[in-house]
């Protein structure tokens, strides 16, 4: 494969093959499966592919055939890998323009030279695939709205980089910095280099005009407190979630699976060890976890990733169990070069957490487990409930990704019964965009496996266990079996029936307000230690 190819996807997509134009078919479908291709960069499933861009009555599997005997004239047939069952796109000697911005930013971006950063701002700017929506294709759309989310937010890490350059005029800066607020009118960065700037060249009036707006504008967005022109303008403002911009990336774990981790707010770093049915951009401001996750950011460097199996890591997988849990854990941490720091669970993150945290105590200040359990279903169960959760599994199997959402009901009503409408109707959907059917049954499957049990007496570090007293899913001895076998591991109980727990009940404000108050006496200890040390 000698042929250079060039895929541009900031503005509208383009492919050039050895500088030369290439004509794209006309379906506004078989364009969107080559960006698709090309910027997910791994194989993916015949039926996810036709889940995601054509409806069944249409012949998917016929359409996406179509498809792709048409994009095999477009970047030369042998890069388009396709089999019985899958379906990539061999990308050795291609360049994506977003890929290439997003490889220089991984780097050291003081290293980066001014050109440089001129060039990918001025590309970024331009909207991910511009007119290539497709409202009818929700599966595509849901993705092109989350990738066109991480761009926007490199967009800004560039912007970030340009105004604090040494190499630039007042000019540029005046530029980048209003190209930066009309992106993002929260972008504290920003208002506080145009208003200086401002300042500084005599234009005091419209400084203040600036600040003006960033107030009214913060306000309504129910920032609090809002910072007043002369108390100037500081990244300790506590924001709401809408607020805090969330930084994606990817690693591989040893398996080569890849994993999607997200990094959010200022501060130490505070890590959630993921769990079943997260999706670092749905759930991130959802009505389930979007107020935990801004509670959680508001002092502290939050630290999430997704599951393999689902989110935005890899679906298509080998290994779906404890031991390839861990594993995706310790990649995450290790990618990220973090020294030490708390560790949270939540459900099934919990026994992934006691697990890392007895495999590396150096590396882990404090736990938290959050709704946990050590031993899965199948451990010690009746034959009643064996029965329940296969029969349970599938239901799963045959129903999961239908349009029809009582078979995913099952897990809304156990996991919040006191949700609101919209929390169970979101959760029912969310599910299904979430993971796939196949992966659901295997993930319910591998829990039932897990054992912990002979690691909790090792746990040396500060441990807080929170259970809800009524948890309609995992029930409430097992949260005080962890409690009673980690040595001085402290126990609350919360007045709730919610395996999640929910924003606007009150067992979540004492869950935050417990969670507030360890991890300070946690970092209190840590500096009353290291100065007798010293």
């Amino acid at each position: 494969m000698t042929v250079n190819i060039s895929i541009n996807v900031l503005g509208e997509l383009g492919v050039t093959c050895e500088g030369r134009p290439v004509v794209l078919p006309p379906s506004r479908k078989t364009r969107a499966l080559l960006a698709y291709l090309a910027l997910t960069a791994h194989p993916h499933r015949r039926e996810r592919l036709c889940e995601i861009f054509w409806d069944v009555p249409d012949d998917p599997r016929g359409a996406l055939r179509w498809s792709l005997s048409k994009l095999r004239g477009v970047v030369w047939g042998e890069r388009v890998l396709a089999d019985r069952e899958r379906v990539s796109l061999q990308l050795e000697g291609v360049s994506i323009d977003l890929v290439s911005c997003q490889q220089k930013m991984a780097d050291d971006p003081a290293l980066i030279p001014l050109g440089d950063l001129r060039d990918m701002a001025q590309r970024l700017s331009h909207p991910l695939l511009d007119g290539l929506d497709l409202p009818q294709s929700e599966g595509f759309q849901l993705w092109l709205i989350a990738t066109r989310d991480e761009a926007t937010a490199l967009w800004h890490r560039i912007l970030d980089r340009l105004l604090q350059h040494g190499g630039l005029e007042d000019h540029e800066r005046l530029s980048y910095a209003r190209a930066w607020l009309s992106s993002d009118p929260l972008a504290v960065t920003a208002v506080t280099t145009l208003s200086q700037i401002l300042r500084r060249t005599g234009r005091a009036d419209e400084a203040d005009e600036v600040t003006r707006v960033f107030r009214d504008t913060a306000r309504a967005a129910g920032l609090d407190p809002v910072p007043e022109p002369e108390t100037g303008l500081t990244t300790q403002t506590v924001m709401p979630v809408a607020a805090l911009h969330q930084s994606i990336g990817f690693c591989q774990a040893t398996d080569g699976v890849r994993i999607a981790y997200a990094s959010v707010g200022e501060g130490p770093p505070l890590v959630k060890a993921a769990n079943w049915l997260n999706h670092l951009e749905l759930d991130w401001d959802s009505p389930i976890w979007g107020r935990t996750f801004a509670t959680l950011a508001a002092r502290n460097r939050l630290i999430r990733y997704d599951e393999r199996g689902n989110g935005l890591s890899d679906w298509d997988v080998a290994d779906i169990s404890q031991a390839a849990f861990v594993t995706d854990l310790e990649t995450v941490v290790d990618t990220l070069e973090l020294a030490r720091f708390p560790l949270i669970g939540m459900s099934q993150g919990c026994a992934v957490s006691i697990e890392y945290a007895v495999r590396h105590p150096d590396r882990v200040s404090a736990l938290i487990l959050v709704g946990g359990y050590a031993a899965g279903w199948r451990i010690a169960a009746t034959a009643e409930e064996i029965e329940r959760r296969e029969a349970v599994m599938t239901l799963t199997r045959l129903g999961w990704g239908t349009s029809n959402s009582a078979y995913r009901h099952i897990f809304s009503q156990t996991f919040m019964p006191d949700g609101t409408p919209e929390d169970l109707t979101f959760f029912d959907e969310f599910q299904r965009l979430t993971t796939s059917a196949e992966n659901a049954v295997r993930f319910q499957d591998a829990f039932g496996d897990i054992d912990v049990r002979h690691l909790l007496s090792r746990v040396q570090v500060p441990t807080l266990v929170i259970h809800a007293r009524d948890d309609q899913r995992i029930r409430l001895d097992q949260g005080r079996e962890i409690a009673m076998a980690i040595p001085d591991a402290r126990f609350v109980t919360l007045e709730s029936r919610n395996h999640i727990l929910l924003g606007h009940e009150p067992a979540w404000t004492v869950a935050m307000m417990e969670i507030e108050g360890f991890l300070a006496s946690v970092a209190d200890q840590t500096r009353s230690t290291v100065t007798r040390s010293v």
